[in-house]
């Protein structure tokens, strides 16, 4: 039933920016925290970000801290991830979740690249 749907990824120059979108769907969106992750080919799923419910405060990893922002409107039920500064280390697959929660988007890939 918990739905989330990630969007806004592409090719980006070193240096560029790009914001992700994440529409949730079948749960009470406004209630919960929520996360950002990613995934290169080849490696582990990195936390990239947390959210509190309410929008007020957000917690970032070493490898993003100063470039990435997490925003949310829990009247329309989004979240989007803000990076800045990008790098060709941050290209992968981000995703949006919510914690204690199974499901997982499709993802959007993010590639860095000249």
């Amino acid at each position: 039933q918990v739905q989330l749907v990630e969007s806004g990824g592409g090719l980006v120059l070193p240096g560029g920016s790009l914001r992700l979108s994440c529409a949730a769907s079948g749960f009470e969106f406004r209630r919960y925290g929520m996360r950002w992750y990613r995934q290169a080919p080849g490696k582990e799923r990195e936390w990239v970000g947390t959210i509190t419910n309410d929008g007020n405060r957000a917690n970032y990893p070493d490898s993003v801290q100063g470039r990435f922002t997490i925003s949310r409107d829990n009247a329309k039920n989004m979240m989007w991830l803000q990076m800045n500064n990008l790098k060709p280390e941050d290209t992968g697959v981000y995703y949006c979740n919510v914690p204690s929660f199974p499901a997982w988007g499709q993802g959007t890939q993010v590639t860095v690249s000249s």
